[in-house]
């Protein structure tokens, strides 16, 4: 699912969750989080959601990115990502030359403390690709 109609736009963000998709799925998330977020087992989303909806400091940095944003979950990612082996949750980059490469994987998304830092670091990964200026 894309954020808006980016058809001018070459790359493709995308993000790909360790949860499943559906209402259903998303509550029961919601209420781990809460109860025991200690072993929630999607850091991306725990670092760029709050009980229900993306933290709105991720959203803008997202909606300003000159590229594509995809969510995706793991039934998902599955289907739309066969051949792609990357554990989750991770943030790949597809730039159309190829397959997409993961951008930030699941060791360092795991390892975050704060979404700060995640925004940072998809910003400088993205420099580094040459999808965004210096």
């Amino acid at each position: 699912m894309a954020r808006h109609d980016v058809s001018d736009k070459a790359a493709r963000l995308i993000l790909v969750y360790n949860a499943e998709s559906g209402v259903w799925n998303a509550l029961k998330d919601a209420v781990h989080k809460v109860a025991r977020p200690e072993t929630y087992p999607c850091s991306l989303c725990a670092l760029t959601y709050g009980r229900v909806a993306m933290h709105s400091d991720w959203r803008r940095l997202l909606f300003r990115l000159p590229v594509e944003t995809v969510f995706l979950h793991r039934d998902e990612a599955a289907r739309a990502l066969a051949g792609v082996e990357a554990d989750l949750p991770t943030i790949l980059l597809d730039t159309g030359e190829g397959a997409p490469q993961v951008l930030v994987p699941a060791a360092e998304l795991n390892a975050m403390q704060h979404r700060r830092e995640l925004m940072a670091l998809v910003l400088d990964r993205l420099r580094e690709a040459g999808v965004i200026g210096r």
